[in-house]
């Protein structure tokens, strides 16, 4: 198959992932499970360079044999966009893809807590989306970004590597700056957000100290700052945010982000009883409590809060998980292995 039909494939069949590696038959992956192209056979070395080259323009070919890895998006017909990530392995050009819908699905359509609608109301603070990759959380950000487009006559600026999904024109102005073709680097683009009247602003991934301190001091400022973070849980999540900082500035951080963090939203995709794959998520909301735990270092203690908030709409993974067992859409056996504390899921599951 040509990259383009590979592609095809992807779409007809709803697969999430498309990966090209030499040595394998091109994978899809279904459901969160790879399964191998119908009909395909291994590729070698030429062929998947032939493949991945096929999606690259004549200046992003430079600059991947130059860094010798890339992140680079592009539409696909009306319904889709690929995420593309180029790199090379044991010498030989490989690639995955990830699935971008053109529609960005509602928040009650995901199943997301609507609580989530109260986040797009927001006027400041800090919102953050984490879980590890592959789980949504792009989804669920574009999602809350679109119904303040629809809703709110603000400036919403986004910074991205690459851009994802495209809004289109609404109630809001939105900028979407990709890092590379707009902006030589993430630092360069968050030092310049302020000048640019933002009421909203969107960081794609904090994935390092400069981007951190960054979100905090933009949030700080008076805007509302949403971002993503690869963490398993709300308590992880602080965490790592102030273990990012040298020591002697930790406390300073801490009451930064206890006077700014409004939730904490972390999620995983589940298998479903009846096929696909659903949202499970826990909440974790800025409240006093929540607010004086963060600000004290006392971290330990979020889970507890979380478990006793139900009025404020937090949730724990495991409540959750609880939940969607009570209801039938998912198994006690998949709700334990995608818990953080598995034996505590039972507490919550009738019968159990």
């Amino acid at each position: 198959m040509t990259i383009q039909q590979l592609l095809a494939y992807v779409i007809e069949r709803s697969a999430s992932d498309l990966h090209i590696v030499p040595g394998y038959p091109p994978l899809v992956r279904m459901d969160g499970i790879l399964v191998p192209v119908a009909g395909e056979k291994q590729l070698n070395g030429p062929a998947a360079e032939q493949l991945m080259y096929g999606v690259m323009s004549e200046d992003q070919k430079q600059m991947f044999n130059m860094n010798k890895e890339l992140d680079f998006s592009f539409s696909y017909g009306d319904n889709a966009r690929m995420r593309v990530n180029a790199y090379y392995q044991k010498g030989s050009v490989a690639g995955s893809f990830r699935v971008i819908l053109a529609n960005i699905p509602a928040i009650d359509m995901l199943g997301l807590p609507k609580i989530c609608h109260d986040f797009a109301q927001l006027k400041q603070g800090f919102v953050l989306i984490t879980g590890p990759t592959g789980q949504g959380k792009s989804t669920t950000l574009a999602s809350i970004l679109q119904e303040i487009n629809q809703t709110r006559p603000v400036h919403i600026v986004t910074i991205e590597d690459p851009i994802e999904y495209i809004y289109t024109p609404a109630k809001a102005i939105i900028s979407q700056r990709e890092v590379h073709n707009d902006t030589h680097s993430w630092d360069v683009a968050l030092r310049s957000v302020l000048r640019e009247d933002p009421d909203v602003v969107l960081i794609g991934e904090m994935r390092d100290f400069e981007t951190i301190a960054a979100a905090l001091t933009i949030a700080e400022t008076g805007h509302l700052v949403f971002a993503t973070l690869h963490t398993n849980s709300a308590a992880q999540t602080v965490d790592r945010i102030v273990d990012v900082f040298p020591e002697n500035q930790q406390p300073q951080v801490r009451m930064q982000l206890s006077a700014n963090l409004e939730a904490v939203l972390s999620q995983r995709l589940v298998p479903r009883v009846s096929g696909g794959r659903a949202v499970a998520y826990e909440i974790m909301v800025g409240t006093a409590a929540i607010r004086t735990s963060i600000r004290e270092g006392r971290t330990h203690m979020l889970d507890n809060i979380i478990q006793t908030s139900l009025e404020y709409g937090m949730k724990t993974m495991e409540m959750c998980l609880g939940d969607m067992v009570n209801q039938g859409v998912i198994t006690m056996e998949t709700a334990q292995a995608y818990a953080t504390r598995p034996e505590e899921v039972k507490r919550y599951v009738r019968g159990g």
